[in-house]
């Protein structure tokens, strides 16, 4: 089966032209070799590497199909074995104080220059 057609049987993409645009950039690898044509034949056993979305995702073609069905016979296509990512790190807290005022950077001079305790 083509490449293209098994990643949007697979619904990894929305359209298999979306598919198509990824294989011809060169960022689809089949078993470890770059792949630039869409219509490149994968089968069972074949483990493809691309990019989705901001994740590089790693799977092994277990089956093909003759449609693009639902998600849970999509799911049955392939065994994932894309690494666990990292979380991302949290946004830094609000500490609910703000903008400091014109009175608090006034404050904030003199006591820089020793007039204020």
């Amino acid at each position: 089966m083509r490449a293209d057609k098994w990643l949007w049987h697979a619904r990894f993409f929305k359209t298999r032209g979306l598919a198509a645009k990824i294989v011809t950039g060169g960022h689809l690898r089949v078993n470890t070799v770059k792949v630039h044509k869409p219509a490149q034949p994968v089968g069972p056993g074949d483990v493809l590497t691309f990019p989705q979305g901001r994740q590089v995702r790693v799977v092994k073609v277990l089956a093909l199909s003759e449609r693009r069905g639902p998600a849970p016979e999509a799911r049955a296509l392939y065994d994932d074995q894309t690494p666990a990512a990292d979380p991302a790190p949290a946004a830094p807290r609000f500490e609910g104080r703000g903008r400091p005022s014109g009175k608090d950077r006034r404050n904030a001079r003199l006591y820089e220059r020793g007039q204020l305790d």
